[in-house]
């Protein structure tokens, strides 16, 4: 693990890392969205063999019920008992999330409030190219249950057996899910953007994936919603004298499995820093004087994971500005929000926890502001509108009040 100093490139570079994608993989991606666009299901076949090395017809892009039932043969009964506390735990989680319609109304007959309604479809993308990636399955699929999505589409590349991984569809088919095609890439995201024969357009697409689907997402952000621009995982870690640093090392070493994956340490103690220079995995060593300077720094980083493993976490997490998940004290490991926590893993990276949040209740739903006046109160109003109106020469806006009290 490197020492590295705030005041240096390295820190600066840590500081302000972001999305960035080379225009040769954006162009790419341009050609694929563009095909998909263009011929559909034969474009998004011809992907397939190219980039997942499976032939398959356009009948077979989506999972078929008999392949689901099969799907239940590679997973151990145990693990549906592990799941249904998973479930129990991002249930309860995101039910407290729920927002409900809203109206005030005054004594002169103006409602005014908010219609909140969950988005109709969303595309849910689900990563099997290195491993599969299980627990994005009900990380994504839950809180659009809950949220009361009618229809979740979920979308995974094939494998050469000309299916999907097995738990990952059979935790889809737990989870009520009941479209399911074998499609990865930016071509997935293409066909979820914008429709083809076999796979239906969506209004919102939400899903980690690798470079190529990032960028599809941000491509095709405006023709659907998309949840983030997310980019390799990241935990910082402040660390008291009080830490264990097996401990702070095992947490590090657990991020660094993550392809592209960034580890960093805020130390407060020249032993914990002394201990953890001598451990051989990835990852960065910061020094500070006290735990406001490393507060400071972690705000400033705005990591996805931020981890508090000092005497008194509770009283710090007060201060903490910018992370998209804060795990507190040495039994709250990063890891445990991967997996059983509650709380979606699917989290802002790249320091855009300055603005943006975790996967939540609020990704699925939208408002319509309602505007209701009475005669009295709009007759009341005319002449505010009068003089708005005027100042920004709309006549006709005017009229539009004025024409109902002739």
């Amino acid at each position: 693990m490197k020492l590295i100093k705030t005041s240096g490139k390295e820190f600066s570079r840590l500081y302000n890392r972001n999305y960035t994608c080379s225009r040769k993989i954006a162009n790419k991606v341009s050609r694929i969205i563009d095909d998909i666009k263009r011929e559909g299901d034969k474009a998004l076949i011809r992907y397939t063999r190219k980039f997942d090395k499976v032939k398959l017809k356009p009948k077979q892009l989506k999972v078929s019920g008999r392949e689901v039932n099969g799907a239940y043969q590679d997973v151990d009964p145990a693990f549906v008992n592990n799941l249904k506390v998973v479930i129990e735990n991002v249930t309860k989680f995101y039910k407290r999330q729920l927002k409900k319609s809203w109206r005030i109304k005054d004594k002169e007959g103006v409602i005014l409030g908010e219609a909140i309604k969950p988005i109709e479809s969303v595309g849910i993308y689900v990563p099997s190219g290195t491993a599969p990636l299980i627990s994005t399955v009900y990380m994504t699929v839950l809180p659009a249950k809950v949220a009361g999505v009618e229809r979740v589409i979920l979308v995974s590349p094939p494998n050469k057996y000309q299916t999907i991984n097995g738990h990952i569809l059979a935790v889809a088919n737990l989870l009520g899910v009941k479209e399911i095609y074998k499609a990865g890439g930016a071509q997935a995201i293409a066909a979820l953007a914008f429709g083809t024969r076999t796979i239906p357009k969506v209004d919102k697409i939400v899903g980690p994936g690798n470079q190529y689907v990032t960028e599809a997402k941000r491509q095709v952000f405006g023709y659907v919603d998309i949840d983030m621009l997310a980019g390799p995982s990241e935990v910082v870690i402040i660390a008291s004298r009080d830490a264990d640093p097996k401990l702070v090392a095992a947490d590090m070493t657990a991020q660094s499995e993550h392809i592209g994956g960034l580890s960093i340490l805020i130390a407060t103690s020249k032993s914990m820093v002394k201990v953890m220079k001598e451990f051989s995995g990835k990852g960065y060593i910061i020094k500070v004087k006290n735990l406001d300077e490393a507060i400071d720094i972690a705000n400033r980083i705005a990591p996805e994971h931020l981890q508090l493993m000092v005497r008194n976490p509770g009283k710090i997490l007060k201060k903490i500005k910018n992370a998209g998940a804060v795990f507190l004290g040495q039994y709250s490991p990063a890891v445990i929000g991967d997996y059983v926590a509650g709380p979606s893993h699917v989290l802002p990276t790249g320091g855009t926890a300055r603005f943006f949040s975790g996967l939540g209740i609020w990704d699925f739903l939208k408002g319509s502001h309602v505007i209701s006046y009475s005669k009295k109160a709009l007759e009341n109003t005319i002449k505010d509108v009068e003089r708005i109106a005027a100042l920004e020469e709309l006549p006709k806006h005017i009229e539009s009040v004025k024409e109902r009290f002739k």
